[in-house]
């Protein structure tokens, strides 16, 4: 009698055939994939620019940029931010229907949107208690410092999802032509306040570039933007790009680095605004040449799953990278800068065993994405009036107080921000549950059901057409 039984071990994810089965025919698999390869690059480049100053009573977490000139234009390809709003708006697009109400809407996206935020930021207030007895207050302040800083890209994109249903509505090129030269309009009037003696907190009007890949986007599904245009669209605002960086005021950096005399990235700068152009526009080129890599299922398995879990991806490839650099600091060997000895050697090291960690952060949390919470995942009623601007206006609040809160991490008035965003939230939730009534029983549309046939392939339930996922 053998000692151990023979058992099958059942993988956390569904096979290739499954996922491909379960692929709507009529879904854009190019936008899942841009939005995947956008994260990706990222999440590298996170593992790439950050470097670590260790002293005697101090811990800086601060990055390469600052030490080469070729490093910050680099920024040029590793910032592809934009074409995640890009795929995100296009998918929303598709999923919204005239009609429907905007505020509801938007709750059905936080829905899917911050339940993976909610586990990362409790599992970052419980480590920061736990480890506030045992490690010097020096680091305790780095780390909480840093613990939520990339939550800054929730808020921008609630903003960004809010102004959706709007931009739903352009069916022209004109229309879509008109929305982007104001929205770069805009950037240029900014940004010559700004530097002609403006107040600098005027700056932060800019976050509205943001909605440049969003139009497009939006432009790209309505088939609004002819691959040729889009090509020449590209080029001469690359064109533009250039000039303002050799001829003007701006920097080559497209992320924010000490000493800059105008941010591009924090706040939103017309450079930004021209480099969002150029990616948008180079993926619709590209567009065709990536569904047709998609149609390879073992490609498309990799894809589907990586954006059934994004935003655990996204969120947790941080507390990877510090895991990381502790590792490294107990073994000597801390990243500080370009010049000291092996830097490439352990850099190369850092960047595997990042990739690692961040893999199996991934395959372990992911599942927490796509389960549903109780209460927080009951059906979103459908509300009218003032009370649907009330629920929007609410979620978008939500949002820009966890924009702030990323400025100061879960450390003094970042607590505050991010109790406040969750406040936000809880009101958004309170106002639009399903109320049971006499004659018409509590009805939950089956969300548990629905989300077990999502986490197939990542569907987001709130998309009812079944076109995109997590970002729709």
């Amino acid at each position: 009698m053998p000692i151990f039984e023979s058992r099958t071990i059942r993988s956390p994810f569904p096979s290739t055939a499954e996922v491909e089965a379960n692929t709507p025919p009529q879904r854009d698999r190019s936008l899942d994939f841009v939005r995947l390869f956008s994260l990706v690059v990222v999440i590298a480049g996170h593992g790439i620019m950050l470097r670590v100053t260790v002293g005697p009573d101090s811990l800086i977490f601060g990055n390469l940029l600052s030490e080469s000139f070729a490093l910050q234009a680099s920024t040029w390809l590793l910032q592809v931010l934009p074409l995640f709003f890009f795929a995100g708006a296009a998918a929303g697009a598709l999923g919204w229907r005239r009609g429907a109400g905007w505020g509801a809407w938007l709750m059905r996206r936080a829905q899917r949107l911050y339940r993976p935020v909610f586990f990362y930021v409790a599992a970052w207030i419980v480590m920061l208690i736990a480890a506030k007895p045992v490690v010097p207050q020096y680091v305790h302040n780095a780390v909480a410092g840093l613990s939520i800083q990339l939550l800054w890209f929730i808020g921008i994109y609630v903003v960004v999802l809010a102004f959706v249903p709007a931009l739903a509505r352009i069916t022209r090129a004109s229309q879509l032509g008109f929305v982007v030269g104001g929205l770069v309009g805009g950037a240029a009037l900014i940004d010559a306040v700004r530097l002609n003696g403006g107040p600098m907190m005027i700056g932060y009007v800019n976050i509205l570039v943001w909605l440049i890949p969003a139009a497009l986007g939006v432009g790209y599904v309505r088939g609004l933007l002819a691959r040729r245009w889009a090509l020449r669209i590209a080029t001469a605002a690359l064109g533009f790009d250039v000039v303002l960086v050799t001829a003007g005021p701006y920097d080559v950096s497209l992320v924010t680095i000490p000493g800059q005399q105008l941010s591009n990235m924090t706040p939103p700068s017309l450079l930004l605004a021209g480099h969002t152009i150029v990616l948008s526009c180079l993926f619709v080129v590209a567009a065709p040449w990536c569904a047709r890599a998609m149609r390879h299922a073992r490609l498309w398995w990799f894809v589907a799953i990586g954006n059934r879990g994004a935003m655990t991806l996204y969120l947790w490839h941080m507390p990877a990278l510090l895991i990381v650099s502790a590792v490294s600091h107990v073994l000597g060997h801390d990243r500080s800068t370009p010049t000291q000895p092996g830097f490439g050697t352990l850099v190369l090291a850092q960047l595997v065993t990042f990739a690692a960690t961040t893999a199996a952060l991934f395959v372990l949390l992911q599942p927490l994405e796509n389960r549903p919470i109780d209460r927080w995942d009951d059906a979103v009623a459908e509300v009218g009036g003032v009370r649907n601007i009330v629920v929007g206006a609410v979620v978008i609040c939500a949002g820009l107080a966890n924009l702030l809160a990323a400025k100061w991490g879960l450390a003094g008035p970042g607590v505050w921000c991010t109790g406040a965003a969750a406040a936000f939230l809880l009101l958004a939730r309170l106002q639009t549950r399903v109320r049971r009534t006499d004659d018409a029983p509590l009805v939950t549309f089956g969300v548990e059901q629905h989300l077990k046939a999502a986490r197939r392939v990542g569907h987001d339930p709130a998309d009812r057409d079944g076109a995109h996922s997590y970002c729709s």
